[in-house]
């Protein structure tokens, strides 16, 4: 006799709602990042797993896609990078989710990885010690029993909802996943809090007016045509180009900072900021140029630097005669290096600088203290936020560019840009005045020349000189009938070298051509 089989009462297994496994995600990822940001605020703010990957992000970009984000951003490059980072969490915490609906494993081993990546990336990063690696171990730590823990409440919410205890399963869910929002926000608050509680402003302010024992020459009212719409001979500090590496900027006090002078040398050298502040400070009015800086780019700017003398730090501490490199590096682990003669060669005028247009470096520009030498591009010229410079050569250490494939030395290149028409102006008829900026640092620009719609080159007129390191502005006019009509400047320097016509990218040395500007005559 056939017997009925028993039923079978085993759960089946249950597979969350596609809403639920994407919020699951979203929250265990915010949870990791959240409990990572709070233990960098303690051992140091790059340690955070996701600046420290952006960090390695920029660090791994090749050249050409830098240069990309550059021309194409600006001072904005970073922030671009932190949303398009955040945006790709966003994506791969939902598909974690999704893939998570049945059991929690996918998204805890996806969490894991992100672990392990933040760790090697906290590892790799020169400016943290060790314990710095507690960050991303939290944020894995985090990420694993958040995303087990959500993902428990969600299964008991649905293992209970055709039963009586349905409103209490919602409501389980709803404390926990609210409990991790909440936990969010204040943990990652207080890592912020914790990663800004070094007063660098405070201690800037301390610092008081930089009164220079040399200050720089008055600049004539004839060194620009800013009435033309030209920029202003100097640069406000808040419209200085920025353009470096650092996610965070590096927040350093005057009391705390250092400068250590070694290498090739006759004996090791160590600076206080007091010692640097306490010298007969000097100030010098000094055109800075990116080698990013595409023809007719805005990554050029002037400023009024206040420090010592490069030569006489160096000088004394009895430089190697075999030695042709100094290596400088920031707090933040960048390198770069500079050609020695440049910053013993008395008439560039090389600056450890700590001061900028009358006041303390402004902290995104190297407070406390930062390299300036004129005539050479930026990257192996101006390192701020300098803590460390080596006496050594070319041949023994590379530096952050050098490595990525740029040049190892990069004197600026002679050129010019059109400021005013601006590209795609229209401006009546009759006399159109053409006006804007040349550059040929550490040798001066002696004259610019100026052509419309491919005609004879006319000579401008120059402004007042104020050095051959800074910009020289210029102006010219042209009688213009109606139409579309195209401007090109190039300029000659003191060498007779007139700058080419052949357009050359900026990577690896500087970028040539001649500017032009199209603009309409009514």
């Amino acid at each position: 006799m056939d017997t009925l089989a028993e039923p079978d009462t085993t759960p089946a297994p249950t597979r969350l709602d596609r809403r639920v496994a994407a919020l699951i995600g979203v929250l265990a990822v915010a949870a990791a990042l959240a409990a990572g940001h709070l233990v960098a605020g303690v051992v140091g703010p790059n340690a955070s797993p996701f600046l420290a990957v952006g960090n390695s992000a920029i660090d791994l970009t090749p050249s050409w896609l830098k240069d990309f984000a550059v021309r194409t951003f600006g001072s904005h490059d970073k922030q671009v990078l932190l949303g398009g980072m955040a945006l790709t969490l966003l994506l791969v915490a939902i598909a974690a989710g999704l893939l998570s609906r049945a059991s929690p494993r996918p998204g805890q081993a996806v969490a894991a990885v992100f672990g392990v990546l933040g760790i090697a990336a906290v590892a790799n990063r020169p400016d943290l010690d060790t314990v710095a690696v507690l960050a991303p171990l939290a944020s894995l730590v985090a990420g694993v029993l958040v995303f087990a823990w959500l993902h428990r409440a969600a299964a008991h919410r649905l293992s209970t909802s055709d039963g009586s205890d349905a409103g209490a399963g919602r409501r389980e869910f709803l404390r926990t996943s609210s409990g991790v929002v909440a936990g969010v926000a204040i943990t990652g608050g207080l890592g912020q809090f914790l990663a800004g509680r070094v007063d660098v402003e405070g201690s800037r302010a301390s610092v008081g007016p930089l009164r220079p024992a040399t200050p720089a020459p008055a600049i004539p009212a004839s060194a620009d045509f800013s009435a033309l719409g030209t920029p202003g001979f100097l640069t406000e500090n808040s419209q200085f180009y920025r353009v470096d590496t650092a996610i965070v900027v590096p927040r350093v006090r005057a009391e705390t900072w250092t400068l250590r002078l070694h290498g090739m040398v006759g004996r090791e050298l160590s600076f206080s900021y007091a010692d640097i502040r306490n010298r007969p400070l000097v100030e010098r009015t000094i055109t800075m140029t990116c080698v990013s800086n595409e023809v007719g780019g805005p990554y050029i700017s002037t400023a009024n630097f206040t420090g010592v003398p490069l030569r006489d730090l160096v000088m004394a501490a009895n430089p190697d005669p075999k030695a042709d490199q100094l290596y400088s590096t920031s707090v933040d682990g960048w390198t770069t290096g500079t050609p020695l003669e440049a910053i013993l060669d008395p008439e560039r005028g090389a600056l450890l600088a700590i001061g900028m247009n009358g006041e303390p470096l402004p902290v995104e520009h190297g407070f406390p203290a930062r390299l300036v030498v004129p005539g050479l591009y930026g990257y192996v010229s101006a390192t701020k936020w300098v803590t460390d410079l080596e006496v050594t050569t070319f041949g023994s250490k590379e530096f952050y560019w050098q490595e990525r494939g740029w040049a190892d030395k990069a004197p600026i290149k002679t050129q010019s840009r059109i400021d005013v028409p601006g590209g795609f102006a229209k401006v009546p008829a009759g006399e159109v005045v053409i006006a804007g900026i040349a550059w040929a640092q550490h040798v001066g620009i002696d004259r610019v020349e100026v052509r419309v719609d491919g005609g004879p080159w006319q000579d401008a007129e120059l402004a007042t000189e104020v050095n051959k390191q800074t910009w020289r502005q210029w102006k010219t006019a042209f009688t213009l009938q109606a139409g579309s009509h195209r401007a090109e400047v190039r300029a000659t320097d003191r060498d007779g070298h007139t700058q080419t016509d052949v357009r050359v990218p900026p990577i690896p040395d500087g970028a040539t051509g001649w500017h032009s500007a199209l603009f309409t005559v009514e």
